[in-house]
């Protein structure tokens, strides 16, 4: 007898929290959001408006459809997104007073790591400890380990090479589109993240696969089919619902319990999960049994003078997840659009090619980096492929302090989220004209310097991506030599490749047919 009032009030309970208090508060208005426009219907009353849209596949589409008319729109209750270059400095400047937002504390696990602390001393610290491993001058000696993988990868390519595409065919036979440049670019990362911050050849490159051994707590060992699919399954089930923070959790149990789809991702994840305590594992042996390697998870143990930084074991794993996932996948995603990019205009690839040409040897086969790091028109083709297509979609959400802040001259109240989308941003049109095309003229010279403030491809200000020039380095070695070596085919020429937003702008295959180039009778024709 006592269920039917107890369901009553239950009932009562939720349709007050879930529906009459977020609608009196957004006619109350207490921040005085409700004068910018809303994403959807929803978007004023419930974080389940952006789940939703997130849910659809590309969030940041529409929203630069509709910062086309809009320079703010309110995307959640208590969340805006800017369209106006001009807010990056008030978002994400270093003289911003935003925090990172509840977002990351809603993801992390049970310690921080760099990406997702919020507290500024202790993101200093954390800062600090890691810079030098990020240094610039570390890239030298690391240049060895981004040229082992570049031969792995010639490797892959040599025993996927076919015959020359005709003169004047342009559509490839299906059967000789055998190289999936995007797996193959995710092999490549992964490798050379996994040699650069651990010292561990993971052989992906080696295998054509990523087939990988991951670690319980226990300590039971077990083989992963796919360490990219716990890596973007991990992406594609926190994406949906990381947008309601307060919720995260019981949408997390609750859609692993009720929605087989969703269950399928959180299984993925606890593979993503063992991959990562499997690899801080077994670097932590080496470096117990007196190994002192040249790599990050030395850095993370000890200063340069080799005293301990004394950092708890779940900080430690914490480090080596963000450097396996971010440190990987966003490059992988940016090697792939360049190469898409550049076949998709191939005035442009000829272009580079001569550029490329006119410094590297015939018989060079991997570019040494001393010998295009400094390439003017190859890191503006990078440039524009990460404005056009840049891998971290999403607007990296930030939060007002408690007092409030100014953003594009507007008093923001304390503690509501504000962002921006870097595929918003780089389609500015007044800064970028013609924002569709694939034009890396415009980041040649003194205007490509005017342009580097709205630039926001590894974010901006203080918490701005620490990895950036190992990222430079990975594209410009891989790319370079490839391009040196080979020629490439799509499908068809005006190939559009399937995208799908998670935390990233996740690209689908890229099958291409590859031949070898004929670099004596090219340069033989030319003389």
């Amino acid at each position: 007898m006592f269920y039917i009032p107890l369901l009553a009030l239950t009932a009562l309970f939720l349709i007050t929290y879930l529906i009459l208090i977020p609608v009196i508060d957004y006619f109350r208005d207490p921040k005085g959001l409700r004068k910018f426009p809303n994403m959807n219907a929803f978007s004023g009353i419930t974080n389940l408006g952006f789940m939703w849209e997130a849910h659809r596949g590309f969030r940041s589409a529409k929203l630069y459809e509709m910062h086309k008319k809009y320079s703010v729109i309110r995307i959640g209750p208590n969340s805006l997104s800017y369209g106006d270059l001009n807010a990056i400095k008030d978002i994400y400047g270093h003289s911003s007073k935003c925090i990172k937002d509840d977002f990351y504390k809603a993801l992390a696990g049970t310690h921080y790591h760099l990406a997702d602390v919020v507290d500024k001393p202790e993101h200093a610290r954390k800062r600090k400890v890691l810079s030098a491993a990020y240094a610039l001058k570390n890239l030298e000696g690391w240049e060895h380990k981004v040229a082992d993988k570049t031969v792995r990868f010639i490797r892959g390519c040599d025993a996927h090479c076919t015959s020359p595409l005709p003169a004047g065919q342009s559509k490839p036979d299906t059967k000789d589109l055998s190289l999936d440049y995007r797996a193959w670019a995710n092999y490549f990362t992964l490798d050379a993240i996994a040699d650069i911050g651990l010292s561990e050849r993971l052989g992906f490159l080696d295998q054509g696969n990523d087939k990988v051994f991951g670690e319980r707590m226990d300590g039971t060992i077990h083989e992963i089919p796919s360490y990219r699919a716990c890596l973007h399954g991990t992406a594609m089930v926190q994406s949906r619902i990381a947008w309601a923070t307060d919720w995260y959790l019981f949408n997390s149990k609750y859609t692993s319990w009720v929605v087989p789809a969703f269950r399928r991702m959180w299984r993925l994840n606890e593979g993503w999960n063992d991959i990562v305590y499997h690899r801080a594992s077994k670097r932590l042996r080496r470096y117990r049994a007196g190994e002192e390697l040249d790599d990050f998870f030395q850095t993370l143990m000890e200063d340069k003078n080799g005293v301990p930084n004394n950092l708890e074991w779940g900080e430690i794993v914490a480090e080596v997840s963000i450097m396996m996932n971010a440190g990987s996948d966003t490059t992988a995603i940016a090697m792939n659009n360049a190469m898409y990019n550049l076949l998709r205009n191939p005035a442009i690839l000829t272009k580079l090619r001569e550029e490329l040409d006119a410094v590297l040897d015939p018989e060079e086969v991997i570019a040494p980096y001393d010998k295009i790091k400094h390439l003017p028109y190859l890191r503006a083709c990078l440039d524009e492929s990460l404005r056009i297509t840049p891998p971290t979609t999403f607007g990296l959400p930030r939060r007002t302090p408690p007092s409030g802040a100014p953003v594009l001259g507007d008093y923001i109240a304390g503690n509501t989220t504000v962002s921006m989308s870097a595929w918003v941003a780089h389609r500015d049109a007044t800064v970028f004209p013609d924002p569709e095309s694939y034009s890396p003229d415009r980041w040649l010279g003194d205007k490509g310097k005017e342009l580097q403030p709205f630039f926001i491809a590894f974010s901006a200000g203080a918490r701005g991506c620490i990895g950036r020039n190992i990222s430079y380095l990975e594209q410009t070695v891989l790319l370079a030599s490839v391009l040196h070596r080979y020629e490439f085919a799509m499908e068809r020429p005006d190939l559009e490749q399937a995208r799908w937003e998670t935390l990233n702008c996740m690209p689908g295959p890229l099958n291409l047919k590859v031949w070898r180039r004929d670099l004596t009778a090219e340069m033989g024709e030319e003389a």
